[in-house]
């Protein structure tokens, strides 16, 4: 492609990323008050709203990687853009929560829009401007979120909150047009004719199952009690379903996941970091919010609104953007290895402060914004670290494993600070929390540290696709 083509390349797919699922994901949030009037249920029947879409894109995410390394990435792109566009308009137009639900579940297959955009980028984007490329697509969870507090409230008190669901739609639609026009087709000659037959269907099927169940005792078990029938038994459907599929995974000649990709070391300390991170960022966006809106009169509360909450968050969002967006410079400068260190150590300060101090509104903005700021190196450091590490056919289902990892780690940010501020009466549930937290994004320091050094070989090697058992693996080189 001509320099011009990749320069419209990436801001479109970074604006499919956010349409497709970061503000699909975010504005649900804001609204869930009014989605329980409107469609008469539970606030734990509206939550499900939240829920259903974040347990969708976990599902979908590394399958969705995976089939774009086989088809050719545009082909699944406009598929899962379409399939999203179809849910969120479901969604828009639900009057029960089944058919929110319903249309939540498809809209979540969004998620695949980042693991296809990083596939992408490695097939078009020139090596020397990758980074940036990567580190754009990571900062947009934050843009997503920054867009959905500025648009919430207007919208909501002007025109309702079906309006809000209607707003990634009409950025989908025109997106998809572009996406047709610009994204060019990758060369997998060969790849589809035999694509069919490769995809590891049983593995999917387990992997949905097993995923599924933890993630929805994760999500449920603040509500139905962690020793309840309900989240015991998912908890046990759960490991023997991942049992299985690893099982499967390691007996099938094609796994929807090469476990042994996993093993690489440039792969696996990024993905536990980007699990760690997502704890870190969840974690702030549970704390924030119910400090800032505690009555007053409790003596570490601040009495305020839920606007002046989502004003706390913009500030650490447009902090987590712009990082995100200039992660890459620093990444030609003094590589993403560098770049992680210093997001988690950033992140680690933030959270720290407000441990300590949280006693005026101005502690809690500096803390979140040193949080956004750090998260967002963090988000990019590791998604270039990954894309680096793996072989080009293996990006998508790489990439995917990792923004999973990520999800994991977000409902155990949000699980445990919950479970904290319960069983710590008082300010000290926060600070606990707030400690927590530093201590989660203080473990990313020594995972940073063992990246492998750049133009070193990982220990490990991705293995060939296609070939069968027994063929000599692609070499890893791990970069930058």
């Amino acid at each position: 492609m001509a320099g011009r083509e990749v320069r419209g390349l990436v801001p479109l797919l970074a604006f499919l990323g956010v349409m497709a699922y970061s503000l699909s994901m975010a504005v649900v949030t804001p609204a869930l008050p009014q989605i329980q009037d409107g469609l008469h249920t539970t606030p734990a029947g509206a939550a499900w709203a939240l829920t259903a879409m974040t347990l969708s894109a976990a599902v979908a995410t590394p399958v969705v990687g995976r089939l774009g390394d086989l088809y050719g990435p545009r082909r699944v792109l406009l598929a899962v853009l379409a399939v999203a566009t179809a849910g969120t308009v479901v969604a828009a137009l639900a009057g029960t929560v089944p058919v929110m639900l319903a249309g939540r579940v498809l809209g979540g297959i969004g998620g695949g829009v980042f693991p296809l955009a990083y596939t992408i980028i490695r097939d078009i984007v020139p090596a020397a401007r990758r980074a940036p490329a990567v580190g754009l697509m990571s900062s947009m969870l934050g843009l997503g979120g920054a867009v959905s507090w500025c648009l919430a409230g207007p919208i909501i008190d002007f025109l309702g909150w079906r309006w809000l669901l209607w707003v990634p739609v009409t950025g989908l639609v025109p997106g998809i047009v572009l996406a047709w026009w610009i994204v060019p087709a990758a060369d997998r000659r060969g790849a589809s004719r035999t694509a069919a037959a490769r995809v590891d269907w049983w593995g999917a099927a387990l992997f949905a199952a097993w995923l599924v169940a933890a993630l929805t005792a994760l999500t449920q078990g603040m509500d139905w009690g962690w020793t309840s029938p309900g989240v015991l038994g998912l908890l046990a459907l759960a490991l023997v379903a991942a049992g299985a599929w690893l099982w499967v995974e390691g007996r099938v000649p094609e796994p929807l996941i090469d476990l042994r990709l996993m093993r690489v070391r440039g792969v696996w300390t990024a993905n536990a970091a980007s699990l760690l991170s997502g704890y870190a960022l969840m974690a702030g966006g549970l704390l924030f919010p119910l400090l800032v809106q505690l009555p007053a009169d409790t003596g570490y509360g601040f009495g305020g609104t839920a606007t002046q909450a989502a004003l706390l968050q913009l500030p650490a969002s447009i902090g987590m953007t712009v990082a995100g967006m200039t992660a890459g410079l620093l990444d030609r400068r003094v590589g993403s290895r560098a770049v992680l260190l210093g997001g988690a150590a950033l992140t680690g300060l933030g959270y720290a402060f407000v441990a300590v101090e949280h006693g005026a509104m101005w502690h809690l903005y500096v803390g979140g914004l040193a949080r956004g700021v750090g998260l967002g190196f963090a988000y990019a450091a590791v998604a270039t670290l990954v894309v680096a590490a793996v072989p080009p056919g293996e990006t998508g289902v790489a990439t995917g494993i990792n923004t999973l990892l990520r999800t994991v780690g977000a409902s155990l940010g949000t699980q445990i600070s919950a479970v904290i501020v319960v069983a710590v009466p008082g300010e000290g549930g926060f600070s606990g929390g707030f400690a927590v937290s530093a201590a989660v994004a203080a473990a990313v320091v020594p995972l940073a540290l063992l990246v492998p050094r750049p133009g070193r070989r990982g220990r490990g090697r991705g293995p060939g696709r296609g070939t069968g058992p027994g063929a000599v693996p692609d070499p890893v080189t791990v970069v930058r």
